[in-house]
């Protein structure tokens, strides 16, 4: 097995990455070079836009259409960049495999999670359908899915954010590759998961002497798992080195500045005499499942059981949880953007009643960031469409001058380039279409946002932009947000209110500080001992 530490699965050689735009070419990635080793991991690290997807993306064969790699990108024999569809084909999915960092992109919305996962089990084992569905049930319980036999059966659409993402590693993991490439294989996950993922990850690792290309923006996750680190800065890198070069003798300053990156700050709570302006009482969202093929009918699933939510002018409530506590589902229920019982009310009215078109009049005043990016940015229109939107509908006066003004502003205040907008989704990292959504969002000038993990898809140092930009709109604007998260740092940083949730009910909430700093419940304080030793 020591032997094999030695063996190189991957060798990039001066591999550079252009897409063709309106506004002439993007340099995405210029002329990078690495090995990576059996059984080791290797870390590679930037800010978003710093062309780590698009490395991976490129030597997969899986650039958008308006993309072009040179270079060289050797597994084993085979060379990647320029292969034939069918040589791709009898890598990927087999030899490497990819987790994507937006999992309701990735998985087909019309096939049930278990036959997505067989899907790659038939086709290159050559496995029968009841065999794979053995082996399906053994990833899915490898990577900590609940209930297996019930979710085999399921579609994406009834899995929360941090089980879709654990039903693609899944699904990479099904014909044990000798690389795997992660990108962001934690950015859906709670806390508490993210630890068994990691350690999963290892132990597949070890079993199998498994290479793994990691690629995220979370230093933390870094330090536990890599051996050796790639920075990378505009598309080139920066620097390289073992963990322990990097983390305790990294000699660049935008390495150190990535190290010292870290949500910081404290929100005051709004003024005692706040008015309330959005408020859910006693909220109740049941959902109806499938009960199978061996019994017809459906039983219900009582996702937000009971709760009480009081949201101030000006204030911050933060809500956190593991995934599938309710957190997303409250949200969208306080929105009325899905059938709840209880009583809502926004401002001094009562909207308990108000069926879709009576809520339009309310919709500019109450918005939603939502946690997959590019699950809801339109790849058909430009950013510049995208964020004008819903001027059409909600500001119908507005010239065509005026709309593009706003939407120039707006690209402005998410740190965008105005320029940008006449590019689409694709052309973008991660963390900048997570900036678009914001845009989307800011540019009606709402007086409520709920954000659903708004920062899950950013690196550290955007997410502080963000999270400055965020209480700037707030103050200049007086504005109120639902903040749901599973990063608890950025929970201590923006919200002056907390409320902590699992299966669906409220175990406990307070202000912020009381709750990091006194947690009262057995759950809170494993949340918070899981988010703060890494």
């Amino acid at each position: 097995m020591d032997k094999t530490k030695n063996e190189t699965v991957l060798t990039v050689k001066n591999l550079k990455v252009d897409f063709t735009t309106p506004d002439g070419d993007v340099n995405a990635v210029k002329g990078i070079s690495f090995d990576v080793k059996k059984g080791e991991t290797l870390a590679i690290v930037g800010e978003s836009g710093s062309g780590k997807s698009q490395t991976m993306m490129a030597l997969m064969g899986l650039l958008a259409s308006n993309g072009k790699v040179t270079g060289s990108a050797r597994y084993g024999e085979t060379e990647m960049v320029g292969a034939s569809l069918a040589t791709l084909n009898s890598v990927r999915g087999s030899k490497i495999t990819m987790i994507f960092q937006e999992p309701m992109t990735s998985l087909d919305p019309l096939y049930k999670v278990g036959k997505q996962i067989a899907e790659a089990l038939i086709h290159h084992r050559k496995m029968s359908k009841a065999k794979a569905r053995e082996r399906v049930l053994e990833l899915l319980n490898l990577v900590g899915i609940p209930d297996p036999n019930r979710r085999i059966d399921s579609y994406p659409h009834e899995l929360s954010g941090g089980q879709r993402q654990r039903i693609m590693i899944a699904m990479a993991l099904a014909n044990e590759p000798d690389m795997l490439i992660a990108d962001e294989p934690t950015t859906a996950l709670d806390v508490t998961i993210q630890a068994q993922i990691l350690d999963l990850l290892a132990d597949l690792q070890k079993r199998f002497g498994m290479a793994i290309v990691l690629i995220t923006h979370d230093l933390g996750v870094v330090k536990h798992v890599a051996d050796r680190v790639v920075v990378m800065r505009r598309g080139e890198v920066v620097e390289h080195g073992s963990r322990d070069d990097i983390f305790e003798r990294a000699t660049q300053d935008y390495t150190k500045m990535l190290l010292a990156s870290e949500p910081t700050g404290t929100k005051a709570a709004p003024a005692a005499d706040a008015p309330v302006i959005l408020e859910g009482r006693n909220v109740v969202v049941d959902f109806n499942i499938s009960s199978g093929m061996l019994f017809k009918g459906t039983r219900k699933f009582r996702a937000v059981d009971h709760v009480n939510v009081r949201l101030h002018q000006g204030q911050t409530i933060g809500i956190v949880g593991e995934s599938g506590s309710g957190k997303s589902t409250l949200g969208r229920a306080l929105l009325k953007l899905l059938e709840a019982e209880g009583r809502f009310s926004f401002e001094t009215t009562d909207i308990s009643a108000l069926d879709r078109t009576g809520m339009r009049p309310f919709r500019k005043s109450m918005q939603l960031v939502f946690q997959d990016p590019y699950g809801s940015l339109s790849p058909r229109q430009t950013v510049g469409e995208i964020i004008t939107e819903g001027l059409y509908v909600h500001e119908p006066t507005l010239t065509k001058a005026q709309r593009d003004a706003r939407a120039v502003a707006a690209l402005k205040e998410v740190g965008l380039d105005p320029a940008s907008r006449n590019r689409y989704p694709h052309e973008f990292s991660g963390g900048q279409r997570q900036r678009i959504a914001i845009a989307r969002s800011m540019i009606l000038k709402p007086k409520v946002v709920i954000l659903d993990e708004p920062t899950s898809a950013l690196d550290r140092t955007v997410q502080r932009q963000v999270i400055e930009l965020l209480r700037d709109l707030q103050e200049k604007h007086n504005l109120s947000y639902v903040f749901i998260s599973h990063d608890l740092s950025v929970i201590r940083a923006i919200a002056d209110h907390v409320v902590v949730m699992k299966d669906g009910k409220i175990v406990e909430e307070g202000p912020t500080q009381e709750i990091f700093d006194n947690p009262a419940q057995d759950y809170t304080k494993t949340l918070i001992a899981a988010a703060f030793t890494h």
